[in-house]
């Protein structure tokens, strides 16, 4: 199904509300982007979709399925990928070790088998190589990955996120602190590799939104004020003054 649905979804930090009163329902195979200035609650909210935050209130389904109060692994295994703002990569890790533990985390039998040698793991090597030639990384796998650029540490980002088998991505700036060069490389990667996926992206990009978005939302102090085709959010009044006014960024 690979569908997420909000209702009426906040979360407070005290008396602060970074997310107020969401409803929102994303069907198969969208990609919907979530703009907003600084302190709109965009990046909260994927938290909470991912369970890396707990509810306040309301409630979030997955495909169909009440995930409210489940853990960021439950979470991944009702196929929820997520990546973050700042890289969250391993750096002492290799490359292979990386994504390795994506593909762990989809095997829980085997993460807690302390008689199997995960480094005998023939079929886990294959996945995990295979895995780091999609992203495109020209490295060998047993590259450390805090020697790779940061461009590059994105493209292992992308492949971790990947490897956990997700059927719904969020993304959160996966372009941010990008050359122009490495963003279109990135872009080209993410268009290829999530076909097929449902996917939710937080981009301040507006290029990057043009070519990857079918919907935009829009937030404000943590409600959403405005959801539509690109077209239509981008010729609203309200978006265009607060936002697009002469500014890449939203």
């Amino acid at each position: 199904m690979n569908t997420i649905e909000l209702k009426g979804v906040g979360k407070r930090f005290g008396e602060f509300r970074a997310v107020d009163n969401v409803d929102l329902a994303i069907p198969p195979l969208q990609r919907c982007a979530l703009l907003g200035p600084n302190g709109a609650g965009k990046t909260t909210l994927l938290n909470l979709v991912s369970g890396r935050l707990s509810l306040s209130e309301g409630s979030i389904l997955v495909n169909g399925h009440d995930v409210s109060r489940d853990s960021a692994g439950k979470r991944a295994r009702h196929g929820v990928g997520r990546s973050f703002q700042k890289t969250n990569i391993f750096p002492q890790l290799s490359l292979l070790q990386n994504v390795r533990l994506g593909l762990q985390a989809t095997q829980q039998a085997r993460n807690w088998n302390p008689w199997a040698p995960i480094d005998a793991d023939a079929a886990l090597r294959e996945q995990a190589c295979s895995m780091l030639e999609r992203v495109n990384i020209r490295r060998p796998v047993d590259t450390l990955a805090e020697e790779l650029s940061y461009g590059e540490q994105r493209q292992l980002e992308l492949a971790i996120t990947l490897a956990t088998q997700p059927r719904i991505v969020l993304l959160d700036e996966p372009t941010a602190g990008m050359s122009p060069s490495e963003t279109a490389h990135v872009l080209d990667l993410m268009m290829e590799l999530l076909e097929g996926l449902t996917v939710v992206i937080v981009e301040h990009d507006l290029s990057v939104v043009d070519r990857i978005a079918d919907r935009i939302v829009v937030l404000e102090r943590g409600q959403v004020i405005a959801d539509g085709t690109p077209e239509a959010v981008k010729a609203d009044s309200r978006v265009q003054h607060a936002y697009l006014k002469g500014a890449a960024h939203a």
